[in-house]
């Protein structure tokens, strides 16, 4: 059996949020959201969890319950690059592989971190992400549903907010429903980068496709880096971004400490 992947991982953690603030100290359970997502991290195998706040109160919420944090800087204008100052403060070698796993997804499976760390073993990418099968016609032609399309080796041509690819022929027949075998994928939000490449991620323009679809991951796509896509069976537990989805969370996992 193939030794595991060596990995970090680094959390964004911002206090502000337009639709709710403060979210990484939200409470569930008794415990702030972001240590929930930080322990996930932690039960994945990673060498080295930090969480990289801009926000005094997240650090020491953080720092009270001994999970490492990084101060970082507040004008950052994506996680992408706060976990790049992380990385390169701490002098990590360019083949270090950095999982982004998201502050706001404290049901996050670590066994999904640890995937889309190892896609990066075979040295064939900068970065790596995960998608799943999409199965609903309207889920398909949702533009807030971010599809990806595959080379045969499991890289990304593609990433779109359209219904790609398109089934041309059996759409003009029938737009019901999907047609069997279509390699449809729903993109789902985790990232894991080489240290190589977050170096010269602060660097790179914005591409007219980043700036038309207002997806990040076209930026290093159109600037030729390579994506390699790990494909699970479903979709993972959404993460939470109104207080609706935390009230989920919170009955989720209080459900799941009663059994």
């Amino acid at each position: 059996m193939p030794a595991a992947t060596a990995f970090k991982a680094v959390i964004p953690a911002r206090y502000a949020s337009s639709r709710l603030p403060g979210k990484p100290l939200a409470d569930i359970g008794g415990l702030p959201m972001v240590v929930h997502v930080a322990r996930r991290a932690l039960e994945s195998g990673a060498a080295e969890v930090v969480v990289a706040t801009d926000d005094t109160r997240i650090q020491q919420a953080v720092a009270a319950h001994g999970i490492a944090v990084e101060m970082t800087d507040p004008e950052h204008p994506s996680g992408t690059d706060r976990i790049a100052q992380v990385a390169l403060r701490r002098a990590w070698p360019d083949d270090t592989v950095v999982v982004n796993v998201q502050g706001d997804e404290p049901l996050i499976d670590p066994a999904l971190i640890a995937a889309v760390a190892a896609r990066l073993d075979a040295g064939e990418a900068d970065i790596a992400t995960a998608a799943h099968p999409l199965h609903e016609v309207a889920q398909f032609m949702d533009p807030n549903v971010v599809k990806v399309v595959c080379d045969e080796r499991g890289h990304a041509l593609a990433f779109s907010r359209a219904p790609i690819p398109w089934p041309r022929d059996d759409f003009a027949r029938d737009r019901s429903r999907l047609p069997e075998g279509l390699p449809a994928l729903r993109h789902i939000g985790i990232y894991a980068y080489t240290v190589r490449y977050l170096r010269q991620h602060g660097g790179l323009a914005m591409t007219a496709l980043e700036r038309f679809e207002c997806l990040e991951q076209l930026r290093a796509l159109g600037w030729g880096f390579r994506i390699s896509v790990h494909v699970v069976g479903q979709a993972p537990v959404a993460g939470v971004d109104t207080e609706t989805d935390l009230a989920r969370v919170r009955a989720l996992l209080a459900r799941s400490n009663s059994t």
